[in-house]
C-alpha cells in the first residue's frame, strides 16, 4: 500500500465444485505452485465449511447470512411463491457494500450465479450489489470456450468470446490483472477488495491441450491407490488425524482393476486437473501483478472453493442433452461452426470445445478424499473446502494449520474487521439482518474461540447441525445419523442409536434454526423439483 490509508486490501478467490484434497497443498496430485505459495507462507484451516452448492454458497460467503435467508436457497431458480426467490434479496448487505461504504474500490472478475434473469440488469447484478467493476458471467456454467450471459459492467460480452484462443479461465484472471493495474494507477492510495470467483474446475471438461499433457499417466493407477496415496501426504501435513478410517471407495464406483476405458477414465481425471492448473496459472499473475506493485504483502487472500466435488455423470446420448440443459443451455457448435457432442462417451476426448463432459462421481470421490458424499450432499465430502489465508502483514507467515470449526458466514466478519467496515443495520430503509457469523481473524492467528457455537447447513433437504464434537446429519429421505467428529471425521461409526438424547437435542436446535433462518421443509424442496421437471440427485 501506498499513502496514508494502511488497512489491507482484499483478494477473495473461490474456485468451482472442487475437492477438499484436490490442490497439493491439501495433498492432491495437481499442480498448485501458486496456492502452494499463499499456504506455505499464511495459514490453512482444516475444518472450515461451505454449504454444498454454487449459488447458496455464493450468498452466504457474500452476504454473511445463511443462504436461505437471503433468497438463494437451492439455486438460482424462482420458485416463488412456495420457493426461494432466486435473485439475492435486497434486504441484505454484501461484503462488496460494506468495503465501499468504508472507502475500499471494489471489484468482480469471474462467476455471479445470483440473478433469476441474466439478460436484463435487475437489482440483484453485482454492479447493483456493490461491485465497482464487473466482468464475468451471470449462468451458473458453461463452455469455457464460449460461455453465455458474459457481461462488462451490464453489457453482453459474449462476442469477445468469438477471438481466437479465447479462454474463460485465462479471461477471468487477466481482467482482475487490469482491474489491479487499473486500480494502482488511478486510485493506488484507496485499498481493494477484489473477488476473484472461477468456474474451474466445474463442467465441462474444457482444458488447454498444453495442460492437459502435463498429466500424461499421473492418474494411471487409478482411484484406489490414489485416494490411498492422499490420505498418506494429508496426514503428513497434519490435516487429516491418522486414526481416522479412509471411507470405502463409493459402492456404486468399480474397483479400479476391474474398469473398462480406463485410459479414458484417466484422461478425464488429466482434464480436470488441468482446469485447476490453469486457474492456479492465473492466480500466480494476479500475486504477481500485486508483488509488482508493492500490495502483496498487505493484501488478505483468502482461498476456498464452494462445494465438494461434483458427481454428476453425463449419461451419453441424447440424455447428456437432457442433463446439461436442466441446468444452462447448450452451446450447440464451437466458434469454428462444428457441433458440440456432450456426454460422458469413451469415444470420446475431454477437453477441447467440441465435447462436454463431467469427470463423474469415481473421480469426485478422490476429489473428497478421504470424505464421503459430494456437492449437493451436507455429509463432511460435500461442506469440507481447503480454506488458505495469506496476509504476511497480518497473520502467522509460517504455514501453520487452524482447526477451529468454522463455515462460509465468517467471511464477511473477517473482511470487515480487517477493513474497519461497519455492518450496516439496514439497506434501503429496509432492516438488515445481522451477521450469522463471526470474524476468524483471532482463530487464524492462534487464538482459541472464545466459546463452542452450533454451524448449521441445509440444502435440497440434506440437514446437518454441528455442536462442539457432535455432528447431527441426515440426507433428504433419509434419518438423522450422529457422529463424533474429533474420533471420526470420516463419519464411518454412526452413533444415533447409542445417543438419542444427544440426537433429540441437536435436532431440535437445527429445527430451530431452520425456523428461524426460513429453510423450506425437504417434502416442499421434492414438491417443487418435480414441477421443474427434473429430480433431486440419487443417493
Amino acid at each position: 500500500m501506498t499513502g496514508t490509508d494502511t488497512r489491507p486490501d482484499v483478494l477473495l478467490i473461490l474456485a468451482d465444485d472442487m475437492g477438499f484434497s484436490d490442490i497439493a497443498s491439501y495433498g492432491g496430485e495437481v499442480r498448485t505452485p501458486s496456492l502452494d505459495r499463499l499456504a506455505a507462507g499464511g495459514v490453512r484451516m482444516t475444518q472450515f465449511y461451505n454449504t454444498a452448492r454454487c449459488s447458496p454458497s455464493r450468498a452466504s460467503l457474500l452476504t454473511g447470512l445463511h443462504p436461505h435467508q437471503v433468497g438463494i436457497g437451492i439455486l438460482n431458480f424462482d420458485d416463488a411463491p412456495d420457493g426461494y426467490p432466486g435473485n439475492l434479496s435486497e434486504e441484505c448487505a454484501t461484503v462488496a457494500e460494506v468495503c465501499r461504504d468504508a472507502g475500499y474500490a471494489t471489484y468482480l472478475s469471474g462467476k455471479w450465479h445470483l440473478a433469476v434473469d441474466m439478460d436484463t440488469p435487475n437489482p440483484a447484478w453485482p454492479t447493483r450489489r456493490g461491485f465497482d467493476r464487473f466482468f464475468g458471467t451471470l449462468e451458473g456454467a458453461g463452455s469455457f470456450y464460449r460461455p453465455r450471459t458474459l457481461v462488462r459492467q451490464e453489457t453482453n460480452v459474449e462476442h469477445e468470446a468469438e477471438a481466437p484462443g479465447w479462454f474463460y479461465t485465462d479471461a477471468i484472471s487477466d481482467t482482475a490483472v487490469d482491474f489491479l493495474a487499473e486500480h494502482h494507477e488511478q486510485r493506488g492510495e484507496d485499498p481493494f477488495f477484489l473477488f476473484l470467483a472461477y468456474t474451474a474446475p466445474h463442467w465441462p471438461l474444457h482444458a488447454h491441450e498444453e495442460d492437459i499433457a502435463t498429466y500424461a499417466g499421473r492418474f494411471d493407477a487409478g482411484w484406489d491407490q490414489l485416494r490411498e496415496e492422499r490420505l498418506e501426504r494429508l496426514v503428513k501435513e497434519g490435516i487429516i488425524d491418522a486414526s481416522w478410517s479412509l471411507t470405502p471407495r463409493d459402492e456404486r464406483v468399480p474397483a479400479w482393476a476391474e474398469t473398462v476405458d480406463r485410459e479414458w477414465e484417466a484422461s478425464r481425471m488429466a482434464t480436470y486437473a488441468a482446469q485447476v492448473d490453469r486457474m492456479d496459472q492465473g492466480i500466480g499473475r494476479v500475486l504477481d501483478q500485486l508483488e509488482r506493485t508493492g500490495r502483496l504483502d498487505n493484501t488478505l487472500v483468502v482461498f476456498l472453493s464452494d462445494n465438494g466435488g461434483c458427481a454428476e455423470e453425463m449419461p451419453p446420448g441424447d440424455g447428456a442433452r437432457e442433463f446439461v440443459t436442466a441446468f444452462v443451455p447448450l452451446q450447440e457448435t464451437t466458434r469454428e461452426g462444428e457441433p458440440v457432442v456432450p456426454g460422458n462417451d469413451p469415444s470420446l476426448r475431454p477437453g477441447p470445445e467440441s465435447t462436454y463432459m463431467s469427470y463423474g462421481r469415481a473421480w469426485a470421490n478422490l476429489s473428497n478424499t478421504p470424505f464421503r458424499e459430494y456437492k449437493h450432499w451436507v455429509h463432511e465430502g460435500g461442506i469440507s473446502t481447503p480454506f488458505i489465508a495469506h496476509w504476511p502483514a497480518g497473520l502467522p507467515t509460517d504455514g501453520s494449520l487452524c482447526r477451529v470449526p468454522s463455515q462460509l458466514v465468517d467471511v464477511l466478519p473477517t473482511i470487515a474487521e480487517v477493513a474497519q467496515a461497519r455492518y450496516p443495520a439496514q439497506r434501503n430503509g429496509q432492516d438488515v439482518p445481522p451477521m450469522e457469523g463471526v470474524s476468524l481473524l483471532g482463530a487464524l492467528r492462534g487464538a482459541a474461540p472464545a466459546e463452542d457455537r452450533d454451524l448449521f447447513w441445509e440444502h435440497e433437504g440434506n440437514c446437518a447441525v454441528r455442536r462442539g464434537a457432535w455432528k447431527l446429519v441426515r440426507k433428504h429421505r433419509g434419518a438423522w445419523e450422529l457422529y463424533d467428529i474429533d474420533a471420526d471425521r470420516t463419519e464411518l461409526r454412526d452413533l444415533a442409536a447409542e445417543h438419542p438424547d444427544v440426537v433429540a437435542t441437536l435436532a431440535d436446535a437445527w429445527q430451530a434454526w431452520a425456523d428461524r433462518c426460513g429453510v423450506i421443509p425437504r417434502e416442499k424442496v421434492l414438491e417443487l423439483y418435480a414441477q421443474r421437471g427434473h429430480g433431486l440427485p440419487e443417493e
